[in-house]
């Protein structure tokens, strides 16, 4: 992934962030990215996260996104404040060392309680959009691991379950892809065969970067998902609990 450096001409007040900063030494940032603001700019023209760059950073270069988080994902998105970090978190994520988890919310219920897809993945037009699709050969290696954290019914009494994906390697929409793959498309993603429309149940729960200083953070659900996670067995921690989370995040 090429770097995307700070836009020059966007001015931002600090005090607007979109977004909860989770976790921010002198290298770098993670910051939890709602559902629908995209992570760069796209030929929109809308708003992005670059655009709160100014209130990351005042140092004349940077900040740049380290990784990739699809506009509809919601979750943890690191930020590196240095070209440096840059360098070093791009390193770990390309060797495997990084630990990516993501919680999605499914349609149905995968024949075991977890299990790991290894299928390489392959762009392909489909329907005037294009898509990442599994192939035998040709496609670029793609394994997850996943396991069933619950399970239940929505209100329209159709089967949900919730699952923990550990991306192993960093293909565009590989969670979404995966999940397509084992008969279960998450929850709104049409693209990938969901039934309905809205918004996409795929979050970006945790990141964890064994760097010199280890760097490890964990995002809380969006709404949407919450909701419907309830339905599978998730509880909601108190609302202190998650306000000490934040506040115990290192930010210095």
């Amino acid at each position: 992934m090429k770097p995307h450096a700070m836009p020059r001409a966007v001015k931002q007040s600090s005090t607007a962030l979109p977004f909860t900063v989770l976790y921010r030494d002198s290298r770098l940032v993670v910051l939890d990215k709602p559902p629908g603001l995209p992570a760069h700019p796209g030929r929109d023209g809308g708003k992005s996260v670059e655009d709160w760059f100014p209130a990351l950073s005042r140092h004349r270069n940077g900040p740049w996104l380290a990784h990739r988080l699809d506009r509809d994902t919601s979750g943890c998105l690191v930020v590196a404040l240095r070209k440096q970090a840059l360098v070093a978190v791009q390193a770990c994520l390309a060797a495997g060392k990084a630990r990516k988890t993501y919680w999605a919310i499914v349609q149905g219920a995968p024949d075991a309680a977890q299990g790991v897809i290894d299928v390489p993945l392959a762009r392909v037009e489909h329907d005037r959009q294009w898509r990442m699709q599994p192939v035998k050969t040709g496609g670029q290696p793609a394994r997850t691991r996943w396991r069933v954290l619950g399970t239940g019914h929505d209100g329209a009494g159709q089967l949900i379950s919730w699952l923990e994906l550990v991306l192993e390697t960093g293909r565009t929409h590989q969670a979404r892809a995966h999940c397509a793959a084992i008969g279960c498309p998450i929850r709104g993603d049409t693209r990938y065969g969901a039934r309905d429309a809205g918004a996409l149940h795929l979050m970006s729960r945790s990141i964890h970067l064994p760097l010199d200083v280890s760097v490890h953070a964990t995002a809380m659900p969006p709404e949407h998902m919450r909701r419907i996670m309830e339905q599978a067995g998730w509880t909601a921690p108190p609302d202190n609990v998650e306000k000490e989370a934040a506040r115990c995040s290192p930010t210095h």
